[in-house]
């Protein structure tokens, strides 16, 4: 029902499109960036970690700055053809220019500020659905289900692809098809501003009061808890890869089967999300989702060179369902009149679950091995999930 609902919404069938989009853009370029950056352009290693903290540092001041901006003045259009137009940018400077300037400007700085599109999206999916709760949830994961299905089905096409000979940096062609049609799609169908069919009033905030909003500590102490669960899933995507290359019945084909497998699974759960988000709280279906995916997480050291590991997949795809979908609409509440805002907020989580991710990544590798940086990274999120149910445990 939900997706037919959202088929015949214009608005809300523009969101799935792009995100459809985006998926695919994605998928072509940021599984294949290192190899791209550091086998053929020739950045170091170290060099090309720069890249990665400045692509992380201008994703977060995008987003927050353009959410903020497109409080302030009410005009979201512009913005997102502006953020569009920066993505494909960069892409074409990589298919006509390869080499380090193009390298960094491209995935350093204009893919970065591409990536606040998202938040964008989700903020123009709140204006034009005023539903609360569970029936906001439903189409939330039924509209972030394209971006998933996309991005399995971009795997698997350079999966094939790459095993018939194709050149790695073929990938660019993919992903500039991806990004001319998202801007050419925005350009078409992204409401005109002022003239929409919901109200949509500047905040009347400067950017010093937006930021001290968003600095105060309910707001802060909430994006942590949300950024520990969300850490979880940057370990998994980290430890993968190390985990079945250590192992002797595994090799690099069994890691995108994996990881397209839990790709997978998401898919169905993000449409079958409606019949159980309204069934109970949404901090604790997160809370329930991040029990489940770090049965995953902690487990998949465990049973790396056994059958079963194929298991896990199915706890992954369900968990990660919930620690994808739910945060969106849970910051729309928290920042009920800053929908551009609110959308930002996903960056700044991202931030944190990055962070998170990496200093367990590091204590545990030092301390022990993959079972216990696993199992470091499992108690991050549920510490994270349980203090998001008890700072939230008189809110309706």
């Amino acid at each position: 029902m939900t997706v037919s609902h959202v088929l015949r919404d214009p608005t809300l069938r523009l969101i799935a499109f792009a995100l459809l989009l985006m998926g695919a853009l994605n998928a072509s370029v940021y599984p294949y960036q290192s190899l791209v950056g550091i086998e053929r352009i020739g950045l170091s290693e170290p060099h090309f970690a720069l890249v990665l903290v400045m692509a992380s540092v201008v994703a977060v001041t995008a987003s927050v700055l353009l959410g903020i901006l497109g409080d302030q003045r009410a005009g979201r259009r512009r913005i997102a053809l502006l953020t569009a137009c920066s993505g494909a940018s960069g892409v074409a400077l990589m298919m006509v220019s390869p080499g380090v300037t193009a390298m960094i400007l491209c995935h350093g700085l204009l893919l970065p500020v591409a990536s606040s599109l998202y938040g964008q999206l989700f903020a123009l999916a709140r204006l034009a659905r005023t539903e609360d709760g569970a029936v906001r949830d439903a189409i939330t994961g039924t509209v972030r289900s394209a971006m998933s299905l996309s991005f399995l089905a971009m795997l698997v096409f350079w999966k094939f692809a790459f095993g018939a000979g194709v050149d790695v940096m073929a990938v660019y062609v993919s992903a500039l098809v991806a990004a001319v049609c998202m801007t050419c799609l925005l350009a078409l169908f992204w409401p005109k501003d002022g003239a929409t069919a919901w109200s949509d009033r500047p905040s009347g905030l400067n950017l010093r009061a937006a930021m001290s909003e968003m600095a105060r500590p309910k707001i802060l102490i909430r994006v942590l808890c949300l950024g520990a669960v969300a850490a979880s899933g940057n370990l998994y995507m980290v430890l993968t890869t190390l985990i079945f290359d250590a192992s002797p019945v595994r090799d690099q084909g069994d890691v995108a089967l994996y990881v397209g497998m839990v790709a997978g699974w998401e898919v169905p759960f993000m449409l079958l999300l409606p019949r159980i988000a309204g069934r109970m709280k949404r901090q604790t279906l997160l809370a329930c989702g991040a029990a489940l995916y770090c049965v995953h997480l902690a487990l998949l050291p465990v049973l790396a060179d056994h059958w079963s590991v194929w298991v896990l997949t199915l706890f992954a795809g369900l968990g990660g369902t919930a620690i994808i979908t739910l945060p969106i609409t849970y910051y729309q509440d928290l920042l009920a009149d800053r929908p551009g805002t609110a959308g930002a907020m996903l960056a700044v989580q991202k931030l944190v679950a990055d962070t998170m991710a990496a200093s367990a990544f590091a204590l545990g590798t030092t301390l022990g091995g993959f079972t216990l940086t696993a199992a470091l990274g499992a108690t991050v999120a549920l510490s994270g999930a349980a203090g998001l149910l008890w700072v939230d445990r008189r809110r309706a």
